[in-house]
Protein backbone atom coordinates (compact mmCIF):
# COMPACT_ATOMS: atom_id res chain seq x y z
CA UNK A 1 0.00 0.00 0.00
CA UNK A 2 1.19 3.02 -0.95
CA UNK A 3 0.56 6.27 1.61
CA UNK A 4 0.70 9.88 0.81
CA UNK A 5 0.91 13.26 3.23
CA UNK A 6 -2.46 15.10 3.14
CA UNK A 7 -1.83 18.49 1.82
CA UNK A 8 -0.15 20.13 4.75
CA UNK A 9 -1.26 17.81 7.32
CA UNK A 10 1.29 15.30 8.73
CA UNK A 11 -1.69 12.44 8.01
CA UNK A 12 -0.32 10.00 5.74
CA UNK A 13 -3.27 7.88 4.33
CA UNK A 14 -3.56 5.43 2.51
CA UNK A 15 -4.05 5.79 -1.58
CA UNK A 16 -6.83 4.21 -2.14
CA UNK A 17 -9.06 4.08 0.69
CA UNK A 18 -12.39 3.33 2.52
CA UNK A 19 -15.73 5.56 1.91
CA UNK A 20 -17.99 4.31 4.46
CA UNK A 21 -21.41 5.72 3.74
CA UNK A 22 -23.00 1.86 2.10
CA UNK A 23 -22.06 -0.08 4.83
CA UNK A 24 -25.06 -1.56 6.04
CA UNK A 25 -26.32 -1.91 9.65
CA UNK A 26 -24.87 -5.26 11.09
CA UNK A 27 -21.71 -3.76 13.31
CA UNK A 28 -20.01 -7.05 13.68
CA UNK A 29 -19.61 -7.66 9.62
CA UNK A 30 -18.89 -3.58 9.37
CA UNK A 31 -16.50 -4.48 12.10
CA UNK A 32 -14.76 -7.48 9.93
CA UNK A 33 -14.65 -5.83 7.11
CA UNK A 34 -12.86 -2.54 8.41
CA UNK A 35 -10.74 -4.14 10.53
CA UNK A 36 -9.74 -6.56 7.10
CA UNK A 37 -8.97 -2.89 5.29
CA UNK A 38 -6.99 -1.90 8.02
CA UNK A 39 -4.90 -4.98 7.86
CA UNK A 40 -4.42 -5.11 4.50
CA UNK A 41 -3.12 -1.26 4.85
CA UNK A 42 -6.07 1.02 4.13
CA UNK A 43 -5.69 3.59 6.99
CA UNK A 44 -8.12 6.34 6.39
CA UNK A 45 -12.37 6.10 6.87
CA UNK A 46 -14.47 8.56 5.92
CA UNK A 47 -17.54 8.80 7.23
CA UNK A 48 -20.80 11.91 7.59
CA UNK A 49 -23.20 12.78 10.33
CA UNK A 50 -25.48 12.70 7.36
CA UNK A 51 -25.47 9.13 6.66
CA UNK A 52 -28.03 6.95 8.17
CA UNK A 53 -28.71 9.87 10.30
CA UNK A 54 -25.74 8.73 12.38
CA UNK A 55 -25.74 5.32 12.67
CA UNK A 56 -22.42 5.49 10.25
CA UNK A 57 -20.48 6.94 12.58
CA UNK A 58 -21.47 4.52 14.93
CA UNK A 59 -20.57 1.44 13.40
CA UNK A 60 -17.22 2.93 12.87
CA UNK A 61 -16.73 4.14 15.86
CA UNK A 62 -17.51 0.70 17.50
CA UNK A 63 -15.61 -1.12 14.93
CA UNK A 64 -12.26 1.12 15.74
CA UNK A 65 -12.82 1.37 19.51
CA UNK A 66 -9.53 0.11 21.39
CA UNK A 67 -7.72 0.99 17.85
CA UNK A 68 -7.75 4.65 17.76
CA UNK A 69 -4.30 5.36 16.97
CA UNK A 70 -3.87 2.97 14.10
CA UNK A 71 -6.83 4.94 11.99
CA UNK A 72 -7.20 7.88 10.29
CA UNK A 73 -11.39 8.72 11.12
CA UNK A 74 -12.70 11.64 8.82
CA UNK A 75 -16.26 12.76 9.19
CA UNK A 76 -18.55 15.79 7.68
CA UNK A 77 -20.67 18.46 8.94
CA UNK A 78 -23.19 20.84 7.53
CA UNK A 79 -26.11 18.73 7.31
CA UNK A 80 -28.58 18.67 9.81
CA UNK A 81 -31.23 16.72 10.32
CA UNK A 82 -35.06 18.06 11.39
CA UNK A 83 -36.36 16.89 14.50
CA UNK A 84 -39.14 14.68 12.24
CA UNK A 85 -36.52 12.95 10.28
CA UNK A 86 -38.61 14.04 7.04
CA UNK A 87 -34.79 15.48 5.74
CA UNK A 88 -32.14 17.30 6.35
CA UNK A 89 -31.68 21.11 6.24
CA UNK A 90 -28.03 22.72 5.48
CA UNK A 91 -26.36 24.61 8.21
CA UNK A 92 -23.23 26.02 8.33
CA UNK A 93 -23.07 28.41 11.15
CA UNK A 94 -20.50 28.21 13.98
CA UNK A 95 -23.04 27.68 16.64
CA UNK A 96 -24.23 24.66 15.04
CA UNK A 97 -20.48 22.73 13.68
CA UNK A 98 -19.54 23.00 17.38
CA UNK A 99 -22.74 21.42 18.68
CA UNK A 100 -22.92 18.86 15.81
CA UNK A 101 -19.21 17.92 16.85
CA UNK A 102 -19.61 16.54 19.98
CA UNK A 103 -22.73 14.01 19.28
CA UNK A 104 -20.03 13.00 16.47
CA UNK A 105 -17.50 12.39 18.99
CA UNK A 106 -19.75 10.45 21.17
CA UNK A 107 -20.97 8.18 18.07
CA UNK A 108 -17.20 7.77 16.94
CA UNK A 109 -16.10 6.81 20.69
CA UNK A 110 -12.85 8.69 20.39
CA UNK A 111 -11.85 12.29 21.67
CA UNK A 112 -10.73 13.88 18.08
CA UNK A 113 -11.45 13.50 14.62
CA UNK A 114 -8.64 13.38 12.39
CA UNK A 115 -9.96 15.47 9.27
CA UNK A 116 -13.30 17.28 9.84
CA UNK A 117 -14.71 18.14 6.50
CA UNK A 118 -17.60 21.01 5.90
CA UNK A 119 -20.39 18.64 4.04
CA UNK A 120 -20.80 20.88 1.31
CA UNK A 121 -20.92 24.59 0.69
CA UNK A 122 -22.05 27.57 -1.05
CA UNK A 123 -20.68 31.13 -1.98
CA UNK A 124 -23.59 32.66 0.42
CA UNK A 125 -22.65 30.66 3.56
CA UNK A 126 -21.10 32.35 6.34
CA UNK A 127 -17.58 31.48 5.01
CA UNK A 128 -15.57 33.44 7.98
CA UNK A 129 -17.91 31.89 10.77
CA UNK A 130 -17.38 28.44 9.63
CA UNK A 131 -13.45 28.82 9.47
CA UNK A 132 -13.90 30.31 13.04
CA UNK A 133 -15.53 26.76 14.32
CA UNK A 134 -13.34 24.75 12.79
CA UNK A 135 -10.25 26.53 14.00
CA UNK A 136 -12.02 27.08 17.23
CA UNK A 137 -11.88 23.20 17.37
CA UNK A 138 -8.27 22.86 16.08
CA UNK A 139 -7.34 25.06 19.10
CA UNK A 140 -9.48 22.61 21.20
CA UNK A 141 -7.94 19.54 20.33
CA UNK A 142 -11.37 17.97 19.42
CA UNK A 143 -9.98 17.61 15.16
CA UNK A 144 -6.78 17.42 14.02
CA UNK A 145 -7.26 18.85 10.67
CA UNK A 146 -9.96 20.71 8.95
CA UNK A 147 -11.39 20.46 4.90
CA UNK A 148 -14.41 20.40 3.11
CA UNK A 149 -16.51 18.49 0.93
CA UNK A 150 -17.09 20.87 -2.49
CA UNK A 151 -17.64 20.80 -6.05
CA UNK A 152 -18.13 24.27 -6.07
CA UNK A 153 -15.28 26.22 -7.80
CA UNK A 154 -16.41 29.63 -6.51
CA UNK A 155 -16.59 28.09 -3.20
CA UNK A 156 -13.04 26.61 -2.81
CA UNK A 157 -11.25 29.37 -4.30
CA UNK A 158 -12.68 31.23 -0.74
CA UNK A 159 -11.57 28.63 1.13
CA UNK A 160 -8.40 28.29 -0.51
CA UNK A 161 -7.85 32.30 0.62
CA UNK A 162 -9.30 32.78 3.98
CA UNK A 163 -8.93 29.15 5.47
CA UNK A 164 -6.00 26.61 6.42
CA UNK A 165 -8.22 23.63 4.88
CA UNK A 166 -5.55 20.69 4.37
CA UNK A 167 -8.26 19.23 1.73
CA UNK A 168 -10.71 18.41 -0.99
CA UNK A 169 -13.05 16.03 -1.46
CA UNK A 170 -14.33 15.90 -4.20
CA UNK A 171 -15.74 13.87 -7.90
CA UNK A 172 -13.30 13.08 -10.25
CA UNK A 173 -13.18 10.24 -13.01
CA UNK A 174 -12.41 9.98 -16.44
CA UNK A 175 -16.13 10.84 -16.90
CA UNK A 176 -16.14 13.72 -14.90
CA UNK A 177 -12.94 15.85 -15.78
CA UNK A 178 -14.31 19.14 -14.76
CA UNK A 179 -11.95 19.83 -11.75
CA UNK A 180 -9.10 19.88 -14.19
CA UNK A 181 -10.13 22.97 -15.53
CA UNK A 182 -8.88 25.18 -12.81
CA UNK A 183 -9.17 23.37 -9.18
CA UNK A 184 -6.97 20.74 -9.55
CA UNK A 185 -3.92 22.99 -10.52
CA UNK A 186 -5.13 25.46 -7.81
CA UNK A 187 -5.17 22.94 -5.17
CA UNK A 188 -1.62 21.59 -6.05
CA UNK A 189 -0.29 24.97 -6.16
CA UNK A 190 -1.63 25.22 -2.50
CA UNK A 191 -0.84 21.71 -1.05
CA UNK A 192 -3.91 21.37 -0.85
CA UNK A 193 -4.93 17.35 -0.83
CA UNK A 194 -7.28 15.87 -2.92
CA UNK A 195 -9.66 13.16 -2.09
CA UNK A 196 -11.50 12.01 -5.06
CA UNK A 197 -14.89 9.98 -4.90
CA UNK A 198 -16.85 8.96 -7.99
CA UNK A 199 -13.92 7.27 -9.83
CA UNK A 200 -15.78 4.47 -11.48
CA UNK A 201 -18.83 7.24 -12.56
CA UNK A 202 -21.95 4.97 -10.55
CA UNK A 203 -19.92 1.76 -12.26
CA UNK A 204 -20.07 3.54 -16.07
CA UNK A 205 -16.52 2.94 -16.16
CA UNK A 206 -16.75 -0.68 -14.30
CA UNK A 207 -19.12 -2.64 -16.54
CA UNK A 208 -21.87 -0.99 -15.56
CA UNK A 209 -24.75 -0.64 -18.71
CA UNK A 210 -23.74 2.90 -20.30
CA UNK A 211 -26.03 5.79 -20.43
CA UNK A 212 -25.97 9.50 -20.58
CA UNK A 213 -24.03 11.34 -18.16
CA UNK A 214 -22.88 14.96 -16.53
CA UNK A 215 -23.47 15.96 -20.27
CA UNK A 216 -21.81 13.05 -22.30
CA UNK A 217 -24.07 11.17 -24.36
CA UNK A 218 -24.83 7.43 -24.69
CA UNK A 219 -22.55 6.99 -27.07
CA UNK A 220 -19.78 9.39 -25.51
CA UNK A 221 -19.94 7.13 -22.50
CA UNK A 222 -19.70 4.49 -24.47
CA UNK A 223 -16.31 5.50 -25.96
CA UNK A 224 -15.27 6.37 -22.73
CA UNK A 225 -15.63 2.52 -21.26
CA UNK A 226 -14.49 1.18 -24.65
CA UNK A 227 -10.94 2.68 -23.82
CA UNK A 228 -11.34 2.15 -20.30
CA UNK A 229 -11.55 -1.62 -21.43
CA UNK A 230 -8.81 -0.83 -24.07
CA UNK A 231 -6.14 0.51 -22.09
CA UNK A 232 -7.01 -2.30 -19.18
CA UNK A 233 -6.56 -5.32 -21.34
CA UNK A 234 -6.23 -8.40 -20.38
CA UNK A 235 -4.04 -7.67 -17.31
CA UNK A 236 -6.21 -4.86 -15.71
CA UNK A 237 -9.78 -4.89 -13.89
CA UNK A 238 -11.85 -1.66 -15.28
CA UNK A 239 -11.82 -0.19 -12.00
CA UNK A 240 -8.12 -0.80 -11.55
CA UNK A 241 -7.65 1.67 -15.10
CA UNK A 242 -10.53 4.07 -13.84
CA UNK A 243 -9.30 4.63 -10.51
CA UNK A 244 -5.52 4.85 -11.55
CA UNK A 245 -6.76 7.26 -14.07
CA UNK A 246 -7.54 9.67 -10.96
CA UNK A 247 -4.68 8.67 -8.96
CA UNK A 248 -1.85 10.12 -12.17
CA UNK A 249 -3.00 13.78 -11.02
CA UNK A 250 -0.44 15.31 -8.80
CA UNK A 251 -3.08 17.15 -7.23
CA UNK A 252 -5.10 13.83 -5.72
CA UNK A 253 -3.52 12.19 -2.85
CA UNK A 254 -6.32 9.46 -2.72
CA UNK A 255 -9.19 7.70 -4.01
CA UNK A 256 -12.19 6.99 -1.66
CA UNK A 257 -14.16 4.52 -2.80
CA UNK A 258 -17.65 3.05 -1.33
CA UNK A 259 -16.74 -0.30 0.04
CA UNK A 260 -19.45 -2.60 1.51
CA UNK A 261 -18.98 -5.59 0.02
CA UNK A 262 -15.71 -8.20 1.20
CA UNK A 263 -15.81 -8.49 -2.66
CA UNK A 264 -15.71 -4.50 -3.32
CA UNK A 265 -12.73 -4.32 -0.29
CA UNK A 266 -10.50 -7.04 -2.45
CA UNK A 267 -11.34 -4.96 -5.49
CA UNK A 268 -9.81 -1.96 -3.93
CA UNK A 269 -6.92 -3.96 -2.55
CA UNK A 270 -6.18 -4.97 -6.04
CA UNK A 271 -6.00 -1.62 -7.02
CA UNK A 272 -4.40 -0.06 -4.50
CA UNK A 273 -1.62 -2.89 -5.29
CA UNK A 274 -1.68 -2.22 -8.83
CA UNK A 275 1.00 -0.07 -11.09
CA UNK A 276 0.20 3.00 -12.08
CA UNK A 277 -0.53 3.93 -15.60
CA UNK A 278 1.69 4.98 -18.49
CA UNK A 279 1.71 8.51 -19.57
CA UNK A 280 0.64 7.13 -22.85
CA UNK A 281 -2.28 5.43 -21.40
CA UNK A 282 -3.05 8.69 -19.80
CA UNK A 283 -2.76 10.74 -22.67
CA UNK A 284 -5.19 8.13 -24.60
CA UNK A 285 -7.91 8.21 -22.09
CA UNK A 286 -7.57 12.17 -22.15
CA UNK A 287 -8.18 12.62 -25.33
CA UNK A 288 -10.80 10.13 -25.52
CA UNK A 289 -13.32 12.94 -24.92
CA UNK A 290 -13.64 16.54 -24.45
CA UNK A 291 -13.50 17.29 -20.43
CA UNK A 292 -16.87 18.59 -19.71
CA UNK A 293 -16.64 21.90 -17.48
CA UNK A 294 -18.65 23.21 -14.64
CA UNK A 295 -21.49 25.13 -15.94
CA UNK A 296 -22.73 26.75 -12.38
CA UNK A 297 -20.25 28.28 -9.32
CA UNK A 298 -17.92 29.06 -11.52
Amino acid sequence: MKYNKLGKSDLNISEVSFGCMSLGTDHAENARLLHHALDRGINYFDTADLYDKGENEVTVGKAFNGMRDKVNIATKVGNQWRPDGSGWDWNPTKAYILQAVEASLQRLQTDYIDLYQLHGGTINDPIDETIEAFELLKQQGKIRYYGISSIRPNVIREYVQRSNIVSIMMQYSLLDRRPEESVLDLLHEHQIGVLARGSLAQGLLAGKPAKPYLGYTLEEVQKAAAAVKAVAGASRMLAETAVRFVLHHPAVTAAVLGIRTAEQLNEALQIAAAAPLKEGEVKTLQALLPPNKYEEHR
